[in-house]
């Protein structure tokens, strides 16, 4: 009855464009991916089926009033701006004061200890900003739904713990699976080692011959 229901919202949200462009989970067509490539570009609800919708519903308005550009991918949130000029950064400000007083309208309060302030690009001015009366920590790197990239917009680093995090899998399953078969093993392989190797490739790229050899 659920899936029923679910449907019938999802399609009703879509025809009444219900959900803004800024939303990637969730969603139908988009993802992880579309949500970094689509914010670095410009520089959750678990439990039941229609958990997810409501609550792409219920942060739909979100959004209303701000300057910059505000990124959502279920309840991760990500803003950002232009601060060669003091209005850029006044204008940054102002939308947080923004997301606080939606978030206090809406009896719902950010996890201010997770906010994080990543300042990109030579020359970056380096202004303070707070959330409600709290500063907001700056940080010379983070991880974005899994991807971690610095103030350059470097996210080479990931090649390291994917590559990491692969070798482990290999060495459990040279440990554990007795069979070596190639059906055996490739079927092992794609389910359990390529998803790390590949996890958001199209955002963080191998540009350099060492980061594919580290891969390979």
């Amino acid at each position: 009855m659920e899936h029923i229901l679910l449907e019938t919202m999802l399609r009703h949200m879509e025809k009444k464009e219900v959900l803004d462009d800024s939303q990637n989970g969730f969603t139908k067509g988009k993802s992880c991916l579309t949500n970094l490539v689509a914010f670095y570009d410009r520089v959750t609800v678990l439990g039941s089926v229609l958990g997810p919708a409501l609550f792409n519903i219920f942060v739909g308005n979100m959004d209303s009033g701000i300057e910059c550009t505000l990124s959502k991918f279920a309840d991760d949130t990500k803003l950002c701006g232009v601060v060669d000029m003091l209005e850029g950064r006044n204008a940054i400000q102002r939308d947080l004061d923004r997301l606080e007083r939606w978030a206090h309208v809406n009896h719902m309060k950010f996890n201010k200890a997770k906010c994080k302030l990543l300042q990109m690009a030579l020359g970056n001015p380096k202004q303070k900003y707070r959330l409600g009366r709290e500063c907001i920590e700056s940080s010379p790197e983070e991880k974005d739904l899994g991807v971690l990239g610095d103030k350059k917009l470097n996210v080479r680093r990931q090649c390291v713990p994917a590559a990491q995090k692969t070798n482990c899998i290999l060495g459990c399953i040279k440990r554990g699976v007795t069979s070596r078969l190639r059906k055996v093993i490739l079927s092992l392989y794609s389910a359990l080692v390529r998803p790390h190797l590949e996890y958001c490739v199209q955002l963080r790229g191998s540009q350099y011959k060492k980061d594919v050899e580290l891969l390979e």
